[in-house]
């Protein structure tokens, strides 16, 4: 067999780490208790770091396996071998440059299909593997189970049933998951596919016996490699698995293909496509799965599940018209989960009680009793000190609505609700150049727009990414300034918050619509799995909440103090009371607000929730008026983002992409506001 290799760091080369341990890669399907397996395989100190080239996270950890040391890896989720996003991509490229690592794929028992679709993937990359049939508890309860010993002798791999969830089975899944089996089925595809199929990889048989795959230049992460023994040049050696994914067209393979073996590739590909009537990559799914069905309804003979409560409502979730009253229940309950009891119920206890009154007066009086200097003393307590601001914001005012809404997505994430509610947007998400995925870092948003502009990475174009990342820094309010708003809003007529909503949402709606049209690139295919309705589990969402708030602290803390770190700055050299000048005519004579109003917005940059509270201050004391509320609220929502989610950006979409959407988020947002201001005062609208 030869293998596709290619050498890169953190633990993504060959089959052993740096140490000599072999590696144990987790692969499947999202949604199938991967992780929580993985917990279960090590049960110790993981290790988190990003894929080289890309901001995939990798987790692996050192664990002993049916008494062999191994190094598991879980790999991003992904549905087949082609990608289509960088999380597919990663998981693609560590399952080939493994060569000889042990291979664990974890899927749903209830979801054969799904789950056969890529063990035949595998199979075609000729790597050996063991299949963990996950969930298994579920299957039982949808009268779904599949007898492992019937499906392993159909495929020839181990099979094992498990629930990761129970930990049942896991002795025996740890014994065969380290003696992998090379698969036995095979997929038959059209005549003129298994005849490209033989060409592809006679041509990259002469590439390597020529020595041509060399590391495609300006490639990122290390080199692209065909590996094979020195004695055997045959082009057998490769496996079909590269070679349908050459004529399917993959992308992802062509920076590391040389000139003249791609000028070959592409006019077999052509070639090929000439004979067939159906497109390549499409006849190549039909053939796996009429082969998938093949092996459920013959060799497996599995019964058909029956039709109950939770089927039943999974299909009202996703109802054209049923939906509808569904979503906004669940959107109700959010924001009462995470915006009232989130962001003011637990936001108000740490903040007030734990370090107004205990932690920031035990620093103070620290700083004093050291008789540090002043410049000091003011860096670590002073109006934009680490501790009285950077430490406040993030661990205050901001983790308690960030684990909160970690909970709450836990439980749509862990019950199933989340796929069906990317099918509910899909058609509106369309007309803006996106699909339903992009409703998941959208929701997200109302938690903490810094913490969702970093799970855009979910979204399979860059082009999808940059509007996704524009909407949320232009139109999507956190849950700490959205509490804030409502605030505000609550005391005026209901026709102020119905201008304010409209506004928000048109905005998202135009400004996607135009962007779709700006933006280079295509709109990824809109392919999900809908997984069945699940009853939460507390002990799975756990393990995830605390997952992702290590995230959170690991990623999103040292930003916010680098951006005191900058405000102090800005403060110590007098460019913040320059700023303030320079801004008051625009705010006094464009906005129609008072002058001190400039000041909510320049810590708005710093935290968007603080900008909004200096504008509630000014209205509780009566500096606002109605319509001045409505022109402050809906400029400082569309505000330029926070300095973390600025930082954020300009870490995901590059500094040029970043700098130019933060630049027209300051021209929209005051230029919305102006016309708002004279639009008011022409019609002499109150509120």
């Amino acid at each position: 067999m030869s293998q596709l290799a290619f050498s890169h760091h953190h633990g993504a080369g060959p089959a052993v780490a740096p140490d000599g341990t072999r590696k144990l890669l987790l692969l499947g399907n999202p949604n199938v208790g991967k992780s929580l397996l993985f917990g279960c395989l090590t049960n110790r100190y993981v290790t988190v770091s990003n894929y080289p080239g890309t901001t995939v996270e990798i987790t692996s950890a050192k664990a002993t396996v049916a008494g062999e040391a191994r190094l598991v890896v879980d790999t991003p989720g992904t549905n087949g071998l082609i990608p289509h996003s960088d999380d597919e991509r990663v998981a693609r490229d560590m399952l080939i440059s493994s060569p000889g690592a042990d291979v664990l794929q974890v899927g749903d028992m209830s979801n054969l299909r799904r789950t056969l679709l890529l063990s035949l993937q595998i199979i075609e990359h000729d790597v050996p593997f063991t299949l963990c049939l996950n969930m298994s508890d579920e299957a039982r309860e949808r009268d779904s189970f599949v007898e492992p010993g019937a499906l392993s002798a159909t495929i020839g791999v181990p099979v094992v049933a498990t629930s990761a969830l129970r930990r049942w089975n896991l002795e025996k899944l740890k014994k065969d998951a380290v003696r992998p089996g090379r698969g036995s089925v095979s997929v038959t595809y059209p005549r003129p596919i298994e005849a490209g199929v033989e060409q592809v990889l006679a041509v990259l048989g002469s590439a390597r016996a020529g020595g041509a795959m060399s590391e495609a230049p300006g490639s990122s992460g290390g080199s692209f490699a065909v590996s094979a023994a020195q004695d055997d040049t045959s082009a057998t050696r490769f496996s079909r698995g590269i070679a349908l994914s050459i004529l399917a067209g993959d992308e992802t393979l062509k920076p590391f293909l040389p000139d003249t073996a791609f000028a070959q590739l592409d006019s077999i590909r052509d070639a090929t496509q000439r004979q067939m009537t159906l497109p390549l990559s499409v006849a190549i799914a039909n053939a796996r799965l009429a082969t998938v069905d093949r092996i459920i309804g013959t060799a497996i003979q599995q019964p058909a599940a029956r039709g109950n409560f939770r089927d039943r409502l999974g299909a009202l979730m996703i109802h054209p018209l049923w939906g509808v009253p569904f979503l906004a229940g669940v959107l109700y309950l959010a924001w009462l989960f995470v915006g009232k009891f989130g962001a003011g119920t637990l936001v108000d206890l740490l903040e007030t009680k734990v370090f107004e009154e205990h932690v920031n007066v035990w620093a103070k009086a620290a700083v004093t009793w050291m008789s540090l200097p002043q410049f000091f003393s003011d860096l670590l307590v002073g109006p934009y000190g680490i501790i009285t601001m950077a430490l406040t914001y993030a661990i205050a005012i901001v983790l308690p609505v960030v684990i909160t809404f970690f909970f709450f997505f836990g439980v749509l994430e862990d019950s199933g609700y989340l796929p069906r509610l990317a099918v509910m947007m899909n058609r509106i998400f369309r007309r803006m150049g996106l699909n339903g995925k992009a409703v998941l870092p959208m929701v997200l948003g109302l938690g903490c727009d810094t913490m969702a502009t970093l799970t855009t990475r979910i979204l399979e174009t860059k082009k999808e990414a940059v509007i996704v990342t524009l909407l949320l820094a232009l139109g999507v309010p956190c849950s700490a300034q959205l509490g804030v708003i409502m605030a505000m809003l609550g005391p005026l007529a209901p026709t102020a918050t119905a201008v304010w909503l409209t506004i928000m949402l048109g905005t998202i709606f135009l400004v996607g619509w135009l962007a779709a049209k700006i933006v280079p690139g295509n709109a990824g295919d809109f392919i999900l799995e809908i997984p069945p309705v699940r009853m939460p589990k507390l002990s799975n969402i756990a393990i995830k909440v605390m997952a992702r708030t290590e995230w959170y602290l690991k990623e999103a803390v040292p930003l916010f103090v680098i951006g005191t770190l900058l405000l102090f700055t800005l403060d110590a050299l007098n460019v913040l009371t320059k700023l303030q000048r320079w801004l008051s005519p625009l705010v006094v004579t464009g906005l129609g607000l008072p002058a001190e109003a400039t000041n909510a917005f320049l810590i708005g940059f710093l935290r968007r929730d603080y900008g909004a509270a200096g504008l509630y201050a000014m209205q509780r004391d009566g500096g606002l008026n109605g319509v001045q509320t409505v022109v402050a609220l809906t400029t400082i929502t569309l505000f330029i983002p926070c300095i973390a989610n600025f930082l954020v950006m300009l870490k995901e979409r590059g500094t040029k992409t970043g700098l130019a959407i933060a630049g027209f988020i300051l021209v929209y947002s005051f230029g919305i506001g102006i016309a708002l201001n004279v639009l008011f005062k022409s019609l002499g609208v109150t509120f």
